[in-house]
């Protein structure tokens, strides 16, 4: 009989949670997991090193202030196409917050990437930046189509 797979034990980051793993996950490419994790932890330093004492409250803060409570999805109804505000769920808000800060930080050049997801991540907590000028925008957009709010019950 084959043996039963065990799943590995979780990061020896002191901060791990299912939050900061899954930002791992995404902050991974072509599978080399232990390169995103050296880029989290080096993110985590340097934030500490521009004086937050607790990095771990500085990365769940700026990841709350960039997560889209409202969003549109279009919706297409008798030949004409809607933009239908819809709520978001709680996973996917977590998926956009992350999303929208690892796009930031890929988009600056110059610099190693850990330092630039270390800003975004300090711009987030502070509620500026990229993510939350996304966020913003979304929410904008779901209030300018507040009129096609009843087709919701259409989406899927």
């Amino acid at each position: 009989m084959a043996k039963k797979f065990k799943k590995p034990v979780s990061s020896n980051l002191p901060m791990a949670d299912e939050k900061t793993e899954k930002f791992i996950n995404y902050i991974m490419k072509d599978g080399k997991k232990n390169t995103a994790k050296r880029i989290f932890h080096m993110t985590m330093a340097e934030i500490r090193a521009n004086g937050h004492m607790n990095p771990k409250i500085v990365f769940d803060t700026a990841i709350e202030n960039a997560q889209p409570n409202m969003m549109v999805k279009s919706q297409r109804v008798g030949g004409s196409v809607y933009q239908v505000p819809i709520e978001v769920k709680a996973g996917r808000k977590f998926y956009f917050a992350c999303k929208w800060i690892l796009d930031a930080a890929r988009s600056k050049k110059g610099k190693s990437m850990y330092k630039k997801l270390a800003e975004e991540i300090l711009a987030a907590y502070s509620g500026q930046g990229y993510a939350v000028k996304k966020r913003e925008e979304s929410h904008k957009m779901a209030d300018a189509n507040k009129a096609f709010a009843y087709m919701a019950k259409y989406v899927r």
